[in-house]
């Protein structure tokens, strides 16, 4: 049995630190995150907290991608190794050569589990020293492509996985990471460049390398890639090496992001199976952008019709729930989105959720309940800017029902003839539990 088959049976659910505080979290800011996690999330099926990007970085500011300057300026912290490590000004337990290991242990304690964010490859300035890694084995020049290079990070170079030594130093990074407690990895600059519905480049050579390096290192991890556009050329392959993909480059606060994600939810729906999730990205609802990485700190710029639409198509669809807003900070509003349990059901326990019709303004998707089949959850969104009246008629979708219930609102939905007619806001949505 592979380690994707160990875990994530169903999308998994999170906090991630980047959609708040970019590449710039300290370890005091990450722990208030989870405390709030572990009190306010975690009861609703919230699991994994996430430290994103560039974690090694001593200072890197308010900044989306903030590159080393002229002769590796400043240094990244790496071991003896060549293995980047928390730099210590920013996660103080780290020091002398702990690691993420007390973070992870702190995150444990709360009954949550601890993610990281990496970049593929080996740092630049590691393979430009020629430093002995793998157990002081192996020069890195001879394992570094210097010519594969992050378009948007200049941090680090690819590995030469084709030789034994390459696929020993992923070897080695993961040998570190299982002995910190880690129990997520998000890969970046793996899975696409990130460019709207790129076919490139796509490391399918690392990645593979990486789910090796996962199998031997015997702790079982959630192997997320990033960023998107995932390469629809390459769906056989990332089904069978990765748990999550990204579907789309960075998702924000922006209708025109939320309403091209209904196409690639639809294009990806059939490569989705248990333990293997299309990603439509992190969650960009509460306050975002505390310290960068997009547009000023803020409330999210969706309405509160467009934030029940992302929740309704994420759970529905099934996409992993990453939320990305402070939790320090967390409003009332967002709890609820973010704790209404018979929403958050449908993902966990939907079965086989689709796009049923198309016809804009009108989008509705269904999907059965894999614990009760007299279960069906039916979501109509309107995609236009304007408010509709929306006419479906559930009998001519072999959809029976004798009852109704708005999962939003608890209410329930009184149909007439299998018929369902409601009004909808711009860019709003209705979601029903049918029986």
């Amino acid at each position: 049995m592979s380690f994707l088959d160990k875990v994530a049976p169903t999308p998994p659910m999170g906090w991630n630190s980047f959609d708040c505080y970019g590449s710039a979290v300290t370890e005091e800011e990450f722990k208030a995150n989870v405390d709030v996690m572990a009190e306010v999330l975690k009861p609703h099926g919230w699991e994994y907290a996430v430290v994103d990007f560039c974690w090694s970085h001593p200072d890197p500011g308010p900044c989306h991608n903030p590159h080393q300057g002229v002769g590796f300026c400043p240094m990244l912290h790496c071991d003896e190794q060549g293995r980047l490590v928390p730099a210590p000004n920013r996660f103080p337990s780290s020091a002398n050569g702990a690691g993420f290991k007390p973070l992870a242990d702190y995150v444990h304690g709360k009954g949550l589990k601890f993610g990281i964010h990496i970049m593929r490859g080996i740092p630049y300035q590691v393979a430009f020293e020629d430093m002995l890694v793998c157990n002081r084995t192996v020069r890195a020049k001879d394992i570094a492509l210097l010519d594969s290079i992050c378009p948007w990070l200049n941090h680090m170079r690819g590995v030469d996985v084709a030789k034994p030594e390459g696929q020993a130093y992923y070897d080695s990074l993961f040998e570190l990471y299982a002995s910190w407690g880690v129990d997520f990895v998000k890969v970046d600059d793996i899975l696409a460049d990130g460019m709207a519905d790129s076919d490139g480049p796509y490391h399918a050579a690392e990645i593979e390398a990486i789910g090796k390096a996962i199998e031997k290192c015997g702790r079982p991890m959630v192997l997320s890639l990033s960023p998107g556009d995932a390469p629809r050329s390459a769906a056989h392959h990332v089904v069978e090496h990765a748990n999550m993909w990204r579907m789309s480059s960075d998702f924000w606060d922006d209708w025109k992001k939320l309403k091209r994600m209904f196409d690639l939810a639809h294009w990806w729906t059939p490569h989705r199976r248990a333990g293997r999730w299309p990603d439509a990205d992190m969650l960009p609802i509460g306050r975002l952008s505390k310290r960068g990485p997009k547009g000023p700190e803020r409330d999210s710029w969706f309405t509160a019709a467009e934030r029940e639409t992302l929740m309704t198509l994420w759970t529905i669809f099934r996409s992993p729930l990453m939320f990305g807003g402070a939790l320090v900070d967390l409003d009332e509003a967002t709890k609820r989105l973010l704790t209404t349990d018979v929403v958050l059901e449908v993902g966990i326990h939907g079965d086989g959720g689709e796009q049923l019709l198309r016809e804009d303004p009108l989008c509705v998707w269904v999907a059965g309940d894999s614990r009760d089949e007299s279960a069906k959850y039916v979501a109509l969104f309107n995609l236009g800017d304007e408010s509709m009246t929306a006419n479906f008629s559930l009998a001519d979708h072999g959809l029976p029902v004798d009852s109704a219930t708005n999962l939003w609102t608890g209410e329930p939905l009184e149909i007439a003839d299998a018929k369902i007619s409601a009004e909808i806001a711009p860019h709003g949505c209705l979601y029903l539990k049918l029986r």
